[in-house]
């Protein structure tokens, strides 16, 4: 197998390549999800800023990726798998859960 064949069969296709490496997955659902469960999760202080180290609390932006997925998950209803539907349900409740006991200790 060559260096570039190498490099190249850790991404799937439609992933975001440079150089032959890959550094994102394919877009998926899944991945979107997760991408804004991660900057909600990011806005309201429990994933670090990587470069500081530094919690970040910015409810209104966590409110508005929290609103971004409930708008997601009421506009796909019915046009998702079982698994996408079970994902999208679980994240917005568990982060409309973690945006409320931040907010009451703010």
């Amino acid at each position: 197998m060559s260096d570039e064949q190498k490099r190249n069969s850790g991404c799937p296709e439609g992933g975001a390549k440079r150089q032959g490496d890959c550094l994102m997955p394919a877009v998926s659902f899944t991945s979107f999800v997760l991408s804004l469960n991660t900057t909600a999760l990011f806005h309201l202080g429990d994933i670090p800023h990587p470069e500081t180290g530094q919690k970040v609390f910015d409810l209104e932006l966590a409110r508005h990726a929290i609103d971004t997925l409930a708008m997601l998950e009421e506009k796909t209803k019915g046009n998702l798998d079982s698994e996408e539907q079970d994902l999208i349900s679980r994240v917005v409740y568990e982060l409309k859960m973690r945006f409320i006991r931040v907010r009451g200790s703010k």
